[in-house]
């Protein structure tokens, strides 16, 4: 417990300055905007409370916005993906279950699962961030063409960070 306890902290505070210190310098033509903080509520427990999930996920989203200077979009997005973790687990449940013991990584869960649960929790945090940030029916194109460009651009950084840093599962 307090190994993974230690774990999290550790990746939530790396995740926290790489963004601030690389990513937030990265926009390509200013459509592609990697946010690879959201890793860190992708890869918690999937026993952790609800209540937890969503406090932590506030936190990293307001630390995010504290250094981006970004006024809480950041975190009303990080906490909508987190509040929507619950429901995309269980859409996209394996037939047996989910192992609670285990974490949703790319080598325990599977490539294919891992792409479509993180495609789509990162799709909605950049749909509520993008939409905050630009609030303007008139700009529609470009917001659709900022959410799909920068959701696959995190999802190949988030994908390959998960394949580079995380153990191989042993059978």
């Amino acid at each position: 417990m307090t190994i993974n306890l230690l774990k999290n902290i550790s990746r939530f505070f790396i995740l926290v300055l790489v963004q601030i210190l690389v990513l937030n310098n990265i926009q390509l033509s200013g459509y592609v905007n990697p946010y690879l903080y959201v890793l860190f509520i992708l890869m918690l427990p999937l026993d952790i409370p609800k209540w937890m999930l969503l406090v932590f996920s506030f936190l990293l989203g307001l630390s995010v916005d504290v250094f981006s200077n970004s006024s809480g979009m950041h975190a009303a997005a990080a906490t909508f993906m987190a509040y929507c973790r619950p429901f995309v687990l269980d859409i996209i449940k394996p037939r047996g279950g989910y192992e609670f013991t285990s974490e949703p990584t790319i080598n325990d869960m599977g490539h294919n699962w891992f792409v479509a649960y993180s495609g789509i929790l990162i799709l909605l945090h950049h749909l509520v961030y993008f939409f905050i940030e630009i609030f303007r029916f008139g700009e529609l194109f470009s917001i659709f063409s900022r959410i799909i460009l920068s959701s696959a651009f995190t999802l190949i950084l988030v994908v390959i960070v998960q394949l580079l840093f995380t153990k191989s599962k042993t059978t």
